[in-house]
């Protein structure tokens, strides 16, 4: 089987790519899609779709075991590392349209060249637009990092936790709802009726 890897000892790494197996089961060609993010995966290293790990040592047989990670969905035992990226990456996006704002309201020939400048580098990824704003404009990157922190801590203060997490458990209540009223089958008026004659 293709893009499975064996090693026999403990602490082994077991690695299946799914990706590359549905792919050779599939024998339609598939056009390559286009992604509007600076930020695009395919450009990306593949890294395998899930791992399998030996766990225990070498003396004490009856704690070995395998874990399986998977990594299409995440693995949040560790930390939330990618979601803070996110929120930065996002942090960065609104700090952005925050400064072109203001540009488009003091400065036309700034909003302009930024505005420019965004549209090639797309913030989709905070961190690679503001190391290339700086390399063009240094005062322009200052003011989006400091704008981007401003916005941070304004959102921190007015954030509710206890709220955010009620309004995540009512959307998915509500989505589950309406998935269930979907699939049910309600009987009709005339299914009750018995044919006369």
């Amino acid at each position: 089987m293709a893009g499975v890897q064996v090693m026999p000892a403990v602490g082994a790494v077991v690695t299946v790519d799914v990706r590359a197996a549905a792919a050779e089961g599939s024998s339609r060609r598939r056009r390559p899609a286009v992604s509007l993010f600076a930020g695009d995966w395919r450009r990306r290293a593949r890294r395998p779709a899930c791992t399998v790990r030996v766990r225990g040592s070498r003396s004490s047989r009856r704690q070995q075991g395998f874990s399986v990670v998977c990594n299409l969905a995440g693995n949040y035992e560790e930390g939330f590392e990618d979601v803070h990226v996110q929120l930065m990456n996002f942090f960065t996006y609104k700090a952005v349209k925050t400064v072109l704002t203001q540009l488009y309201e003091m400065n036309p020939p700034s909003y302009r060249w930024f505005y420019n400048f965004v549209a090639v580098n797309k913030p989709t990824d905070g961190k690679l637009f503001l190391r290339a704003l700086g390399k063009e404009r240094q005062e322009l990157a200052e003011r989006v990092m400091i704008t981007r922190l401003h916005l941070y801590s304004k959102w921190i203060k007015k954030c509710d936790h206890a709220m955010m997490y009620e309004r995540i458990s009512d959307e998915n209540l509500a989505l589950m709802r309406e998935r269930l009223m979907e699939t049910v089958i309600w009987p009709t008026d005339d299914t009750n009726t018995e044919k006369i004659g």
